[in-house]
């Protein structure tokens, strides 16, 4: 059943709608684009993804004969399913508001559905099998080193891959930065300084997100460091939004959809990088 928006709640709901829609555009979403991206078409609800083990070349002596190295990927299947919010409109809502009501709602609802995309991406570190750090300590630039140096060792690029934390994680890694907030002769300690933001450490592109639930225990969060094709993002309908007229009601009903799956394809790639934040 659809929830209606009332005169008798529109001036609350105006004002919340406008607020959230600031903080979900300065929350905006990120792990999109940090994975891999594939799309589900021509029928069917999943799509299944070959994984390719290394192989190894060796020596060969003149005029000899290579032998056959067998190729047999295994493969992940991820399969999508439907999210969606709804609201219905009135129009004495619409009609009595200062401004679009209708537009910031759908913008509102897209920018919701974004925000589930990352969640459910960031769920996923939660199953990779190598850890770094811990829940009772902050994240500190010798944890990062530790697990780039992990994904150094497995030969995996350090421009295709990445560190997502919560910001109160974040804070940590600036003040250890910076001395404090104090600053630092070096450029890293000023840039975060100045921009309130790291950039890199360890040639590791470093992103914050709000959109990460804690542990159960204020203040501990679990991030990730990895390789893009690490985790998998399906789509198979991107966000879409749709108003349906009811005329016996007066109203508009307001749908924002997307049909999208998620799921880890390399385990070896990815870290979870585990820290306690000293501000809750």
């Amino acid at each position: 059943m659809a929830n209606e928006t009332t005169s008798s709640t529109v001036s609350e709901l105006y004002t919340e709608i406008v607020a959230e829609a600031q903080f979900v555009i300065q929350e905006k979403s990120i792990m999109k684009n940090l994975v891999k991206n594939y799309a589900i078409a021509g029928g069917g609800k999943s799509v299944e993804v070959p994984i390719y083990a290394a192989v190894a070349a060796a020596a060969v002596s003149e005029a000899a004969d290579l032998s056959n190295t067998a190729i047999n990927p295994s493969s992940v299947t991820i399969t999508a399913s439907e999210v969606g919010v709804m609201t219905t409109l009135t129009d004495l809502a619409r009609n009595s508001a200062p401004r679009n009501v209708a537009a910031d709602i759908g913008r509102l609802f897209g920018e919701a559905i974004a925000k589930k995309m990352d969640q459910d991406l960031i769920a996923l570190f939660d199953g990779f099998s190598t850890a770094a750090g811990t829940d009772s300590a902050v994240l500190s630039p010798a944890t990062v080193f530790n697990a780039a140096s992990t994904l150094r060792a497995a030969g995996l690029p350090v421009n295709e891959t990445y560190l997502v934390v919560h910001p109160k994680v974040a804070y940590d890694l600036k003040s250890g930065l910076t001395n404090t907030f104090a600053g630092l002769d070096h450029d890293l300690s000023n840039e975060a300084l100045r921009n309130g933001f790291i950039g890199q450490i360890a040639g590791i592109k470093i992103f914050e997100t709000g959109n990460m639930s804690n542990t159960g225990t204020a203040g501990d969060y679990k991030g990730g460091m990895f390789h893009k094709d690490a985790l998998a993002l399906a789509m198979m309908q991107d966000i879409k939004i749709e108003t349906q007229r009811d005329a016996s009601l007066r109203a508009d009903e307001i749908v924002a959809t997307a049909v999208y799956g998620v799921g880890e394809l390399h385990d070896s790639y990815g870290i979870e990088v585990i820290a306690d934040s000293s501000i809750q």
